[in-house]
């Protein structure tokens, strides 16, 4: 049996249902879904549970992780932990599958080889349409560098442990899962042999990345880290990643408690302030819930003080609550994504409210 694997959050229903029903479609029903929404929006994630309810071999899952920043690599490994098929393929919302693939991918498996394929990336005109598809104009090819979307033997993942939880936001786990599963003795096998996957056209997450602080969870120049920690892990033969809670993710019941926990603190964006908190309170707390607003301090804007700061004179450093963002989900990303938290911005972009429970 094979378990193709969804990760999703908030993306729009018309691009879920061409890709399921282009499953719905296949010749072979040899296959079962599991669909991850990883804390997509209240309403948004209704709507697409009440849409999957439509395929039977589709088994939905929500994550309580609405307040996070997106991390496909917890989605997919928590998916993997759960699943007692042979193999799993690591989909994507915006696939289109050739009606032959499951067929094809069985006539495929081998418990010792992980099997990736190349992508044809329509344009964004091309992704509205419902074809068949071998109708699609294919805008252009991947090559073999494009490692997304794979076939796995489930044994081998589970024995490194899953894809690196480091790895956030967007970019390098795809390779990097597929480099440390060659230092296990995995072979991996790029197949071009015939075009079975479409990709619809999406904004991707570099051009969607802003220089100021932004409604969207970002944080600036999170390809170059994960690239760098891709280059880290290949380069010190690493195999196994993560600790054994590899693939837990918040609960309910833990969402709930931070969400209502009121005892908020407001502390200002003096770097002496800042600065003290990720490096000594947050590291050093114990058994409670860290709950903080960092605002903009009004000294900040005071005439007084841009008075003195353009005569050059010494006056109080801050940080702007960008960079402040940027600090704070690095720590979080870097030291703390295994605990319950929660991170938001607030609607004016005049606030970042961080909860951690330790």
């Amino acid at each position: 049996m094979l378990t193709i694997i969804y990760a999703y959050r908030n993306r729009d229903l018309a691009r879920v249902k061409r890709s399921l029903d282009s499953l719905d479609q296949q010749f072979k029903k040899n296959f079962e879904v599991l669909f991850i929404d990883y804390g997509s929006d209240s309403d948004l994630a209704n709507e697409v549970k009440n849409l999957i309810s439509e395929y039977g071999f589709v088994n939905y899952e929500y994550i309580f992780t609405r307040y996070q920043p997106w991390n496909k690599c917890k989605a997919l490994n928590y998916a993997i932990k759960k699943i007692e098929s042979e193999y799993c393929f690591n989909a994507d919302v915006d696939i289109i599958f050739h009606p032959e693939f499951t067929s094809l991918l069985e006539e495929m498996f081998d418990s010792n080889r992980v099997l990736y394929f190349q992508i044809g990336f329509l344009s964004e005109q091309e992704s509205l349409k419902q074809l068949k598809f071998n109708d699609y104009n294919v805008n252009f090819l991947t090559d073999r560098n494009a490692t997304g979307m794979s076939l796995f033997p489930v044994k081998m993942i589970k024995n490194i442990q899953g894809f690196d939880e480091f790895f956030h936001f967007w970019g390098s786990e795809d390779t990097d899962i597929h480099n440390r599963l060659i230092n296990k003795g995995c072979k991996i096998e790029y197949y071009n042999s015939k075009l079975l996957l479409l990709h619809q056209w999406h904004k991707n997450y570099r051009n969607r990345e802003t220089k100021q602080l932004n409604l969207e969870l970002q944080m600036s120049k999170t390809v170059e880290i994960n690239y760098q920690h891709l280059k880290y892990n290949l380069e010190n033969n690493v195999i196994r990643v993560n600790s054994e809670s590899w693939g837990e993710v918040n609960c309910e019941a833990e969402f709930n408690e931070l969400e209502n926990f009121q005892n908020e603190r407001i502390l200002t964006n003096k770097l002496e302030i800042v600065d003290h908190f990720l490096f000594v309170e947050l590291p050093q707390a114990e058994r409670t819930i860290l709950s903080i607003q960092f605002v903009e301090d009004p000294l900040q804007q005071s005439l007084k003080y841009k008075i003195k700061q353009f005569l050059g004179k010494k006056v109080q450093k801050y940080y702007t609550l960008k960079e402040i963002n940027d600090k704070l989900l690095l720590h979080t990303i870097s030291f703390y994504h295994t605990y319950p938290y929660s991170y938001k911005v607030s609607k004016d972009l005049k606030s970042v409210a961080f909860k951690i429970k330790k």
